[in-house]
């Protein structure tokens, strides 16, 4: 079953609060419109980018109904974080599967390739400077669907300065959430979230699949640490 059909059959529905997070696809804020309830947007724990259990206690209302977290880059949600909180206000936990975005990845999802990308995500995580490398919380397997850092400052025009930088040295990048849901259109809401609006800012994806090189991996890592992580604001 779907997450629609999940909601539905639980009974969540027209009236209800479900939580997602904003810093990811739109597809879990689809699934609880679709469901007849009302998306919540909550903020993200800014070393995995899935949603704070913190940050979905303070968004709890007399309303809420359920928690629709999305596992996001091959890291997996804070499961226990989620489920205490789920216990303690008696509320519904239907995790959001991930959708794997990114073209540089591949879709090969065999243990094997899983493994090539762990391989090269600890090569760069050993080699890169300047900028944040992933954080991977303790016990936990990242699939590293994505390879996703942070190349922290004033905002958008340092890391997509270094974004053009690295595409002009044949290095390809992307930005991996352009747009916080609630900042869309469809879904737009007058809200501030800390960590996912830093996160909108700052993070770039680097390619990390399986099928990549050791020199492949060194020109990213060239390129990168050539940079000297920062970019300097024009005045």
């Amino acid at each position: 079953m779907g997450t629609v059909e999940l909601l539905t059959a639980a009974g969540v529905g027209s009236g209800a609060e479900v939580i997602v997070p904003s810093y990811a696809t739109a597809e879990a804020a689809e699934a609880v419109r679709a469901a007849g309830a009302l998306p919540v947007f909550a903020d993200i724990d800014p070393r995995n980018f899935c949603l704070d259990p913190a940050a979905v206690t303070t968004a709890l209302t007399s309303r809420t109904a359920a928690i629709v977290p999305v596992p996001l880059f091959g890291h997996p949600v804070d499961h226990t974080g989620l489920r205490a909180v789920a216990r303690e206000q008696g509320l519904l936990v239907i995790e959001q599967p991930e959708i794997e975005q990114d073209d540089m990845a591949g879709h090969d999802t065999t243990r094997t390739a899983h493994a090539a990308r762990r391989a090269n995500a600890a090569y760069l995580d050993a080699r890169l400077t300047g900028v944040l490398t992933p954080a991977v919380a303790p016990g936990v397997e990242h699939r590293y669907h994505s390879y996703v850092v942070r190349v922290p400052g004033n905002g958008r025009p340092d890391r997509d300065a270094f974004a053009r930088a690295l595409r002009a040295r044949g290095v390809r990048c992307r930005v991996p959430v352009q747009t916080p849901v609630h900042r869309t259109p469809a879904f737009r809401r007058e809200l501030w979230l800390v960590e996912t609006e830093r996160a909108a800012d700052e993070c770039l994806a680097l390619p990390v699949d399986a099928g990549m090189t050791r020199r492949e991996l060194q020109r990213v890592v060239s390129a990168c640490n050539a940079l000297g992580g920062l970019l300097p604001v024009a005045a």
